[in-house]
């Protein structure tokens, strides 16, 4: 057995055993007025940014449901489905594959979806630098590109690995075997280090381009795209299983996301730039990221 395969084995059945016991941690924080936990992704290149980013957003929830809300960010995807299915997190603002891992292995539910640009939707890319030589995807999985370097997101990342390695497959290539050397890392250091140029292709999302430009992190010309992805879920506001029993709680947590949207005009930190509210989902919506981790191998038949 393979080193891959093995440490897909490893991760799934450690998902699995995260899911023993959620119902009964997040029972707890059903008590009336107990603080509600509310993980959020590393969207922002440091954790120090990302609660400053999503504190705002926390306390408008927070006065909305009438309870405490303590914010915790989590480093990776992956770490972020583990939290929500073990009951570290009551509800999270997370990644689409991050949110199919926690729905199929804890029952974890999405309630909304965060619109960006007024779409429930995004991008997955691929990027590299204008001296690497490489004009196309084609050029990429083709001669051009073979021993080159690439960058994934880490693995529980939508855009960053499932939906580039799902293209991937689909071409016949196998990442680990075409490429000289492959890495898993933040979305932000694909970013900076393949427009460094130390790193000749790698897979993020337009939304973290974009910010990353508008920031002055990295600059435009030296981000080169070559490769877009058809329209993928956005991100999913999900709660644990325990809490999704109670609706009453559900319909004003959905309630108070809505409120967001109009409020940005008076309250622009609300939400990052270019995000634009939330929008009432539910599991079959994101039924694309689920059929790409079926196709993949990276989540076996429920």
């Amino acid at each position: 057995m393979n080193r891959s395969r093995r440490g897909l084995i490893t991760r799934t059945a450690a998902l699995a055993g995260w899911a023993t016991g959620a119902f009964g941690l997040a029972s707890a924080a059903m008590a009336q007025g107990a603080p509600l936990k509310f993980g959020v992704g590393m969207f922002q290149p440091d954790r120090e940014k990302n609660d400053a980013t999503y504190r705002p957003l926390a306390a408008h929830l927070a006065q909305r449901l009438g309870r405490p809300v303590e914010l915790r960010t989590v480093d990776s995807w992956e770490g972020l489905a583990k939290s929500l299915a073990n009951g570290e997190t009551d509800f999270a603002l997370m990644g689409p594959w991050g949110y199919v891992l926690a729905n199929h292995f804890a029952d974890a539910q999405v309630v909304s979806t965060i619109l960006y640009q007024g779409k429930p939707e995004y991008f997955a890319l691929m990027i590299t630098h204008p001296d690497s030589g490489l004009q196309s995807v084609q050029d990429l999985i083709g001669p051009k590109g073979k021993g080159r370097s690439f960058a994934f997101g880490d693995k529980g990342s939508t855009s960053g690995y499932l939906i580039p390695l799902h293209f991937f497959m689909q071409q016949g290539i196998d990442p680990e075997k075409h490429f000289g050397r492959v890495v898993y890392t933040k979305h932000q250091a694909i970013q900076t280090q393949v427009t460094a140029g130390q790193i000749d292709a790698g897979a993020d999302y337009n939304r973290n381009r974009s910010a990353m430009i508008e920031q002055g992190l990295i600059r435009a010309e030296r981000s080169k795209v070559i490769w877009q992805s058809a329209p993928l879920p956005n991100d999913a506001v999900a709660v644990s299983a325990a809490l999704f029993k109670d609706k009453a709680f559900v319909t004003r947590l959905q309630g108070a996301l809505a409120e967001v949207g109009p409020l940005l005009k008076a309250q622009a930190g609300l939400l990052p730039a270019n995000y634009t509210g939330f929008v009432s989902s539910d599991n079959a919506f994101y039924k694309p990221i689920r059929d790409a981790g079926l196709a993949t191998g990276k989540l076996g038949p429920k």
